[in-house]
């Protein structure tokens, strides 16, 4: 038997604990030798040149040596450790979120759309929103596709390939953490995203044949003079060198504005690069059998170019151009082989290369951070299915409930949209409507673009959703709260024209009078019905629910009841066949002594 998520984040969590603090005991002591090593450098040196003794060299070369290789595996491992504190992090905030409902996540704020046809109404963005619930993304690219993902529908074919990625992800946890981990360790943010699309659309002319045939002439003299002088210590050597040196900067000075140029605004690109890198290398490398996951590797290797492989090469670039703000190393590097002017033609020609790739490169990282979140809302509810879908306009669901409301105080319905296509649904305040409403939104939302859903069973048909339950007056417009309702009916009603439908309507017409609002509410039912909507309208008009003797092949009445036990309201929020009963506003003002 599998074990339980909880169970499986706190294994991991003090595996990682354990790792993170023996790698750091070793960072500590690679530390130490380093500086040790670097002393005795110094000392080899000191000796070699205060006393003359050419036996000091030998042992102050294997020193400064070693001392570079333990540089490299002292930053190898900082990065190993670094590594290890994300993936401790990680699985601290799984735990968090299953045990305490603790949401350390991005909220997608900044998506929030109320003029969009039901992300705003079915809180989709924003404090304790879907998208923060599904959240599991690092970089810009894995915000922007979660976001997209959510406000889309996709097709049959599309939902049953990302369905099979995300089965196949959900089983995979370790690779998972890991890519989420690399992503972290990226600190990717909107401006460094932004910088490095208008970089690769920005184009980088060559290095003119003049000055590139130069760059390879003069410091080619320069370094064979320099060899001639160290064999045969001539001075006439040693002046052409002294000559040749200055003429190498002036070829630089003279590149210097184009070299300024290429890394404006490009500042730690090249480490933001070699995370993105990191990414593709795992991405590229996964042994994947679902057809859509494969097709996204396939993205990352066409032609027999690797996405990682040419990043790193990227970077590397990047890297070596941002020496030239460091004064001391460009005067060395460039009057002795024009470092800077070969790099400004090797970046030149990669972007001639590959720079149509890399927004193609960057759209995969996105789609796989957002297959990520779903299989990790896969992973921590076992219990939720992955519907069914079929093309005969049917939706069921089988103890379907919120997926944002923890498993302990989670109802459960059932509901059915074949016989009946619309459902005149009614209760009273705090019964359960709007939630009920917003729970079969949201899980044709998650449904629609390849998830799990919160149900044991599910058969549907994916269709566009169309929603109206929360309008607000809009002062910047001059437009009040009745208006701003009854354009987005309209835009409803436009839809559909073009194809069936999913519709959720809460208490529609609330801005004017009781008669106008029940005869308002009739005409738009019967609306929907012509236009062979599927869907439920919640009201507390039950005059309205008297609609169904017309439509009784079509439209249906199912209600939230309240009960009044030991003097107090009781609500079981469990869908019923029928009409409401009973009544709870006149009660609870009887209560509260508002009324007599």
């Amino acid at each position: 038997m599998s074990q339980e998520p909880r169970e499986v984040y706190a294994r991991l969590k003090e595996q990682y604990q354990s790792e993170y603090e023996h790698m750091s005991r070793r960072h500590r002591s690679l530390g130490l030798l380093r500086l040790l090593d670097a002393l005795l450098v110094l000392w080899c040196f000191y000796t070699y040149f205060t006393r003359d003794q050419v036996l000091w060299l030998v042992p102050g070369l294997l020193a400064l040596g070693l001392f570079v290789y333990l540089v490299k595996r002292h930053r190898t491992m900082g990065q190993q450790k670094i590594r290890l504190a994300t993936l401790l992090q990680i699985n601290k905030e799984e735990l968090a979120y299953l045990a305490e409902g603790a949401m350390p996540f991005a909220n997608g704020q900044a998506y929030r759309d109320e003029t969009h046809a039901y992300s705003a109404d079915l809180d989709l963005f924003g404090p304790r929103s879907l998208y923060q619930h599904l959240n599991r993304t690092a970089t810009q690219m894995g915000q922007d596709r979660l976001a997209s993902g959510l406000n889309e529908m996709l097709p049959e074919a599309a939902i049953r390939e990302k369905q099979q990625a995300v089965v196949e992800l959900g089983l995979s946890l370790n690779w998972r953490q890991e890519s989420y981990a690399s992503g972290r360790m990226a600190q990717d943010s909107r401006e460094r995203y932004d910088n490095l699309l208008r970089w690769s659309e920005k184009p980088e002319p060559a290095v003119g044949r003049l000055m590139l045939a130069l760059a390879y002439i003069f410091p080619a003299a320069l370094i064979g003079i320099l060899l001639l002088y160290a064999l045969f210590r001539t001075p006439l050597y040693w002046d052409i060198a002294l000559r040749l040196f200055p003429v190498n900067l002036l070829l630089f000075a003279l590149s210097f504005k184009r070299i300024k140029q290429a890394i404006a605004g490009t500042e730690q690109v090249n480490e933001t690069l070699s995370a993105y890198a990191a990414i593709f290398e795992q991405i590229e490398t996964a042994n994947w059998q679902s057809p859509y996951l494969k097709s996204l590797q396939q993205g990352l290797q066409g032609q027999g170019i690797k996405a990682s492989t040419q990043l790193q090469q990227l970077a590397r670039i990047y890297k070596g151009m941002e020496a030239v703000l460091n004064p001391f190393s460009a005067v060395i590097t460039n009057g002795l082989y024009l470092y800077h002017v070969h790099l400004l033609q090797r970046l030149s020609r990669w972007k001639g290369r590959h720079e149509a790739l890399i927004p193609q490169w960057l759209q995969v990282i996105g789609e796989v951070e957002l297959l990520n979140s779903l299989a990790n809302l896969h992973y921590n509810n076992p219990s939720f299915c992955f519907p069914a879908l079929n093309q005969e306009q049917r939706i069921v669901f089988r103890d379907l409930g919120h997926p944002l409301i923890g498993a302990e105080r989670r109802i459960y319905n059932d509901i059915a949209f074949d016989q009946h296509r619309f459902v005149i649904l009614t209760g009273s305040n705090m019964s359960g409507k709007s939630t009920f409403l917003r729970t079969l939104g949201v899980n044709m939302v998650l449904a629609g673009m390849g998830g799990p859903v919160c149900a044991r069973v599910a058969d549907i048909q994916p269709l566009p959703v169309l929603v109206s339950m929360r309008q607000s007056d809009s002062l910047a417009d001059s437009e009040s709260y009745f208006f701003a309702e009854v354009k987005r009916l309209k835009a409803i009603m436009d839809r559909l024209e073009q194809g069936v439908c999913f519709v959720l309507l809460d208490e529609i017409l609330r801005g004017t009078n009781s008669d106008d609002k029940r005869s308002g509410t009739i005409g738009v039912i019967r609306k929907m019905i012509s236009k062979k909507a599927i869907g439920a309208i919640a009201t507390h008009d039950l005059e309205v629910c008297l609609t169904t003797a017309e439509y009784p092949g079509v439209l249906c009445n199912k209600c939230f009841e309240v009960e009044i036990i030991n003097d107090e309201l009781v609500f079981d929020y469990k869908l019923r066949e029928g009409i409401c009963k009973n009544k709870s506003a006149t009660f609870l003002m009887h209560k509260m002594d508002i009324i007599a």
